[in-house]
């Protein structure tokens, strides 16, 4: 079995959001495929929330480095700073 990875999570959860999204499973299959997708998003959510810490950490080490706020963009994602 792979590695699970960032990466491989968000992909997965992007084919289970269009299986999900065309209607042809059965109520039984949609519900699997929903609980999987939940797992999928407390994961990747675990491992941005832990790189951030990493990020801030390695920061406060840096002397004339500072943190900058990414700005929201309209589609709510999260974009470069200004």
């Amino acid at each position: 079995m792979a590695k699970r990875t960032f990466e491989n999570g968000l992909s997965r959860l992007e084919q289970i959001t269009e299986e999900l999204e065309n209607g042809d499973l059965s109520l039984e299959k949609s519900l699997k495929k929903f609980d999987e997708g939940i797992s999928l998003v407390e994961f990747c959510n675990k491992t941005l929330t832990d790189a951030k810490a990493k990020v801030e950490l390695l920061l406060e080490n840096q002397g004339d480095l500072a943190k900058v706020p990414f700005k929201e963009l309209d589609n709510g994602d999260q974009g470069l700073p200004e």
